[in-house]
């Protein structure tokens, strides 16, 4: 079985860090890109970053660029990890993770597995 599922989540002031992590299980890094994606209530989800190993790419929408790192680890922890700094109040989402086959897609709904959904709360 596949399984995207790890300890993460929190509140945390303004301008603080917190360091997202989801495990990975049943799918290999080289066939499958991960992504961190979020969802404000009442607003669509919205992909905040990517990163795929096949071709070794990365993506980060503007809104996190600079303030947020994805990095993942497939020898020793297989997991995906998303380093969020310098977090701001709009930041507040419910952050997923998720995979989808080979290459990162913005396209939400093609996305294969998910994580279950943590939420992050960052205070002013």
């Amino acid at each position: 079985d596949v399984q995207l599922a790890g300890v993460w989540g929190g509140l945390v002031q303004a301008g603080g860090s917190l360091r997202l992590s989801c495990a990975v299980s049943g799918i290999s890094f080289d066939d499958y890109a991960l992504s961190w994606i979020r969802q404000v209530p009442g607003k669509e989800r919205e992909v905040v970053s990517c990163t795929s190993k096949s071709d070794g790419t990365t993506y980060y929408a503007d809104s996190v660029k600079g303030r947020f790192t994805i990095s993942s680890d497939s020898n020793t922890e297989n997991a995906v990890f998303l380093q969020m700094n310098s977090l701001k109040p709009e930041d507040t989402a419910t952050y997923y993770c998720a995979a989808h086959a080979v290459f990162y897609t913005l396209q939400i709904p093609q996305y294969h597995y998910w994580g279950q959904g943590t939420l992050v709360t960052v205070s002013s």
